[in-house]
């Protein structure tokens, strides 16, 4: 063994030992030797082999074990245990006792009847409590969730005992608990009246008026020393343990409850101070305490159990009383943690605690607010406002961000559940609001100071510099609460936000006077480091407001948009004046004192105040069409502000950043406002010839271009808002959209003639089409869900692109990046257009590409994982897909070339290999055949079948139709979990549409190999993410004929599996229990799986030879 760890062993060699230790593990009786080997080496190796080979016994080969050498295990291992347990390592010891669980695991109550009763001994004897408790914790791992090597039958019965010894255990640990409390309190004859013990009484007194806990927790905290703080420990690790599956029942006494509590005091008041010596006990350590470390530990272990108790939604109704006792002792602790005195702050007092005990107390708080709440929230014992109060004080005074984030997830879950509260009580909305009312606006205004540098720049520079997105996320999440309180209290979280955001744009809008021109460069004229300073934290929190604003705009549209019309007004006026003002001036474009640091600022404040005002656009365009035919002049103005504002980012010289957030206001203004007015405008005009004229030194970037595009073409193309039919000016608006491509493709469209038309020649440059597509595509895309007008048009403009696209096709076939782009293209054409398109000329392109995709251009491009050219076949199969779904008789004639394509050309290549991305688009493709096309299989009407019965299904096109059904059953023996699902939930969606499992094929040929493999996935736990899935799949499949299930499917299952006996295949027949309902159907499958996997186990270890009666 010390060779086999020797750092200078070789591999070659390690493996030889580790050959040779195998062996020797596997010789009858080697447990002797190693019996042996345990009692007289003092080597760590040695030991540890020698327990693994027990291990191995015991758990794979006791059913072939002699009944007398069980008996010597049985009774030589415990003797050695309480022989070696203190000179051992804990690691050996552990094991020892993880071995002697696993043999009662096997043998108790039956062989070894006095298992459980030797523990309960150990653990009431003072000097091998420490051995109980570790042989208890590993009883409760091992016996109470057993993995998977029992049958289901000894599983229940081991629960049913373990449970019959709840009481007598939690009893047992309770009185350990309660002993150690007592013996190291102190509690002197009459204790003097201190500052401490008296403040916590007062300051709950509603939480525990008139309740025995009152007392109990204002008692002094017990003094500890090492070794009962290592027993506490442990007890408290094995509650938890066992609260994580033992039932909530009044076996958890509020004596055991109190307990817990007082240890979960430790967490919270690290500074007891030791006790003289007369106090401790007599086997304490030297220091007579326990370390800091220790104490967090018990803290943290005792929250642990708490939360095991409160993280179970399923309360009795004799346990709610327990439960808010439990609440109110939480909530005491929470008082500690949140109270002030002259020494400490809050925060500082949360700062020296231990992180994992926080984290333990947010757990319980969180779940107390998600599971609980609407339990206790209205029971007269329980101050909710107070708690409210104490949450407030525990959320903003966190020592880590990552703690505050938590904190305010709790704060987000409470709102939730009030919005939901007053949605169904909206009688008594007010009486609601008013409880929670005061607890709401200080919520608001304290997380909108703490995003604001000029309250607390340090730790919100620390969050930026560590990385933009921790920034963003902490703002983001800081205003969802503000988003959520503002749609419980509207008017006031207005009021709130609306003077903080004015006065920071005060400070931006008077920058002008800073600004000092020299020559051709314009300088802001603020130097000292002060006032930059100041002026950085001024930009940054207007732009974190500004978000504020874009996030609120949600609030003033639909039905009260009338009643917050005037809110609405002045702050989109705000807006748009800011953003005027931001592009007269320029402010991106000035020379500053701390350019690295002002620079982006600015030109931060001008993006958001975009932003913000395309937050509003849904709401403009409610005021569009309210005030369409009165006075426009209000609204016309505020248009041509915001277009007068964009427009003069739109050019390269601009951040690209400010440059986005124009192009993405002017999208909104186009495809949500869409006002009239907008085309005659002088800026729009402008942008019209920048787009459309040739010049290559203005060229913007490809994502500002595409946006420019789409907004020119929306202005053009989609229908305005309050106008009927005939005041639409189509006419006008298709020639200018179609003079519009044409500048667009103007280069795309002279490719035609210059390229040679001979495929298979060397590379082209294919960059013209990968500049034009994607706009095309981006066009077309906008208006996939607009009005037949407007697609019509389109159409129109777009014709002699489509049909260069088409003759280009064959030329890059050879380019897969540029063959991508142009089917992503026609992906787009087909899914928006193919109405206008007609069936003629989407005739001819599915021809085209069925012709120049070759079986050896297939297999070449999909063998590339991952390439341009496996991509160039998934956007194939999606366009077939849009084909096939396609209703009416139309594209019916490429069905067979789509099959054949799918079946003959497509599926051969991936059958065998992984492909994912390839494989879901097929599998995909022959759904919607079989979904979209089912007529194409069985002619059989819906009359006939309900009139015969549906044994008459009358078959077309069989072959296809069973070689459809093997792809799929081939797929289900691979590992891939992903294709697994889709193609088990197509499957299921065929059954509910078609019945498919019911039609005769199905029901005769291949039913049963379906219910098998699926069945073989389950016993091979392959696919255990979707058991479920799955065994709702064969319950399906099944109930189909249940008769023909339990009579013909079952025995022939069983006699075919490998491994079993025949009287295990008789039990496992007799258990799979008749019924016909799903929970019961569910229970059977799993119990057969799991028992069958047993039984292999068993036999696949038992020495040969072996005769089993």
């Amino acid at each position: 063994m010390t060779e086999f760890f020797h750092t200078c062993t070789t591999n070659e060699r390690k493996r030889e030992i580790e050959e040779l230790l195998n062996n020797f593990a596997q010789q009858t009786g080697a447990w002797r030797h190693c019996l042996f080997f345990l009692s007289n080496t003092r080597n760590e190796y040695v030991m540890m082999y020698s327990l693994t080979v027990f291990e191995n016994l015991v758990n794979k080969m006791w059913i072939g074990v002699a009944s007398q050498d069980k008996m010597e295990i049985r009774s030589c291992l415990p003797k050695l245990l309480l022989g070696q347990h203190k000179s051992v390592p804990y690691f050996i010891r552990n094991k020892l006792c993880k071995v002697i669980v696993d043999i009662g695991r096997q043998d108790w109550p039956m062989f070894y009847h006095d298992f459980f009763t030797n523990t309960l001994q150990l653990i009431q004897t003072p000097a091998l409590a420490q051995l109980g408790l570790i042989m208890l914790k590993t009883t409760s791992e091992e016996l109470a969730c057993p993995r998977e090597d029992l049958s289901v039958a000894r599983k229940d019965e081991l629960r049913k005992l373990l449970l019959e010894q709840v009481p007598t255990v939690l009893g047992l640990l309770t009185g350990i608990l309660e002993t150690y409390w007592d013996k190291h309190s102190v509690i002197a004859s009459t204790p003097p009246p201190s500052p401490t013990s008296g403040e916590s009484v007062e300051l709950l007194g509603s939480l525990f008026q008139g309740s025995q806990y009152s007392k109990l927790l204002c008692q002094p905290m017990a003094a500890l020393d090492t070794e009962s703080q290592q027993l506490c420990c442990l007890v408290l690790e094995c509650l938890a343990h066992l609260f994580s599956w033992i039932p909530l029942s009044t076996s958890i006494t509020p004596t055991l409850l109190a307990s817990i509590f007082h240890f979960a005091r430790f967490g919270c008041d690290l500074h007891t101070k030791a006790k003289t010596g007369s106090f401790v006990s007599s086997n304490s350590s030297s220091n007579g305490q326990g370390s800091k470390v220790d104490r967090a530990r018990l803290g943290l272990l005792a929250m642990t159990c708490v939360n095991e108790l409160v993280s179970k939604n399923c309360v009795p109704m004799d346990f709610e009383e327990y439960l808010l006792r439990m609440f109110q002792q939480t909530f005491f602790l929470l008082q500690r943690l949140t109270r002030e005195n002259n020494a400490h702050t809050v925060k500082s007092r949360l700062q020296e605690l231990d992180e994992s005990y926080l984290e333990k107390f947010t757990d319980f708080l969180r779940l107390f607010v998600s599971v609980h709440l609407r339990r206790i929230e209205s029971s007269p014992q329980f101050p909710i406002v107070e708690f409210l109060a104490l949450l407030f004080k525990y959320t903003f005074n966190q020592p880590t961000h990552e703690g505050y984030f938590a904190c305010l997830d709790i704060w987000s879950v409470f709102l939730d559940f009030l919005t939901t509260k007053i949605k169904s009580r909206l009688a008594d909305r007010d009486s609601v609001l008013n409880r929670y009312k005061d607890a709401l606006v200080l919520l608001l205004r304290e997380v909108l100071n703490r995003i604001q540098f000029r309250y607390n720049q340090a730790q919100l520079e620390d969050l930026s510099s560590a990385k933009q997105t921790e920034w963003q996320k902490y703002l983001r999440q800081s205003l969802e609460v503000v988003a959520k309180v503002m749609e419980l209290l509207p008017s006031h979280a207005f009021s709130t936000l609306f003077p903080v955001l004015q006065e920071n744009l005060d400070v931006y809008l008077g920058l002008q006077q800073f600004i000092v021109t020299t020559g051709t460069s314009r300088r802001l004229n603020i130097t000292a480091e002060n006032d930059c300073r100041r002026l950085h934290c001024s930009l940054r929190d207007l732009s974190s407001l500004l978000q504020a604003v874009g996030r609120l705009a949600e609030h003033f549209i639909g039905e009260v948009f009338a009643a917050r019309f005037s809110d609405a007004l002045a702050v989109v006026e705000r807006l748009v004046e800011v953003t005027c003002y931001g592009s007269q001036t320029n402010l991106y474009d000035l020379e500053t004192a701390v350019p690295s640091v002002l620079k982006p600022d600015l030109a931060d404040v001008h993006a958001q105040a975009l932003a913000a005002l395309q937050a509003y656009s849904h709401w403009l365009a409610q005021f569009y069409s309210e005030v369409h035919s009165q006075n426009q002049s209000q609204f016309i103005n505020l248009i041509t502000s915001a277009i007068d504002a964009s427009s003069p980012l739109i050019t390269a010289k601009v951040p690209e950043k400010l440059m986005l957030s124009a192009c993405h206001l002017m999208v909104s203004i186009t495809s949500t406002v869409r006002p009239v007015f907008l085309v005659t405008l002088p800026a729009v005009q402008n942008i019209f010839n920048l787009i459309t004229t040739e010049n290559r030194t203005r060229r913007l970037t490809q994502e500002a271009h595409m946006l420019v595009c789409r907004a020119l073409s929306n202005m053009l193309l989609l229908p305005w808002p309050n106008l009927p039919e005939s005041e639409q000016q189509w006419q006008t608006r298709s020639s200018n959209h179609a003079s519009l491509l044409a500048a667009l493709t103007r280069e795309y469209r002279i490719l035609r003639g210059t390229v040679n038309i001979t495929p298979r020649q060397p590379a082209l440059d294919g960059t013209v089409i990968q500049q034009t597509l994607p706009v095309l595509r981006d066009i077309v895309d906008s208006i996939s869900g607009e009005s037949t007008k407007s697609r019509q048009i389109c159409y129109q403009s777009l014709q002699e692109s489509v049909q260069v696209s088409l003759s280009l096709f064959p030329v890059f076939i050879q380019q897969p990046d540029v063959t991508d782009e142009m089917l992503a293209f026609f992906l787009t054409l087909f899914q928006a257009l193919r109405v206008q398109m007609g069936v003629a000329f989407t005739g001819q392109i599915i021809h085209t590409f069925l012709s120049m995709f070759t079986r050896e251009q297939l297999a070449a491009s999909i063998l590339q994982e991952g390439s341009a050219g496996c991509r160039v076949v998934q956007k194939f199969l999606k366009i077939l897909q849009v084909v096939v779904q396609e209703p009416g008789q139309a594209f019916k004639p490429f069905l067979p070339s789509i099959l054949s394509l799918c079946m003959e050309q497509v599926y051969p290549v991936v059958a065998e290999r992984s492909s994912p991305d390839v494989k879901a688009e097929m599998f995909e493709l022959l759904y919607q055949i079989l979904h979209q096309n089912w007529r194409y299989f069985f002619k059989t009407s819906v009359l006939t079948s309900v009139q015969k019965g549906a044994a008459e299904d009358t078959m077309e096109n069989e072959a296809q139709f069973t070689a459809a059904m093997q792809a799929f059953g081939q797929s289900f023996l691979q590992p891939d979990i992903h294709i697994f699902k889709q193609n088990l939930s197509y499957l299921e969606s065929l059954n509910s549409k078609h019945k498919l499992y019911h039609r005769k094929l199905f029901r005769t040929s291949m039913l049963f190999h379906f219910i098998n493999v699926l069945l073989q996935v389950l016993l091979h736990k392959s696919h255990d993410l979707l058991q479920e899935e799955i065994t709702l799949a064969i319950y399906n499949m099944a109930s189909v004929d249940f008769d023909a299930f339990y009579s013909a499917f079952m025995p022939e299952f069983l006699s075919g599996c490998q491994g079993v006996d025949t009287s295990q295949r008789t039990v496992l027949a007799r258990n799979f229990k008749l019924e016909q309902d799903l929970p019961s159907f569910t229970q059977s499958v799993q119990r057969l799986v799991n028992d069958l996997r047993y039984y292999r186990l068993c036999n696949s270890s038992l020495p040969t030879g072996t005769i089993k009666l």
